[in-house]
């Protein structure tokens, strides 16, 4: 996502469900900016992530040794983000999680963002 391989102005949408949960703070604001290029003026983006400021490390997942990290970040911080990357916030909601045997116990936030028009 930091750097995508579209011309300039190519998507009319993106769709970018927990695509930042393993992105550090400082990986963020890149991304946007990359986003934002790639998106033609008023093209849509769609932003889910995990509601917090936690971070979460797994050694091992379904079995199977790995390291990784899940950034969980506040609806404020991203639609400051998302607009200095040259978006409009559209929409911001919070859910509360659905039961645990459904999926882990977070709240989550999607954002709708239309890029600022030329």
């Amino acid at each position: 996502m930091l750097v995508l391989d579209l011309p300039e102005g190519k998507l009319a949408r993106i769709l970018a469900f927990y695509a930042i949960c393993n992105l550090p703070r400082d990986h963020l604001s890149a991304v946007f900016r990359e986003m934002s290029r790639v998106l033609a003026p008023s093209g849509l983006l769609l932003l889910a992530f995990r509601v917090g400021d936690e971070l979460i490390h797994r050694d091992e997942m379904w079995g199977k040794p790995l390291s990784l990290d899940f950034f969980f970040y506040e609806p404020l911080l991203i639609m400051r983000l998302l607009r200095d990357a040259g978006f409009s916030i559209e929409e911001q909601v919070v859910r509360e999680p659905y039961p645990p045997q459904v999926e882990y116990q977070s709240r989550r936030s999607y954002i709708s963002a239309i890029k600022s028009g030329h």
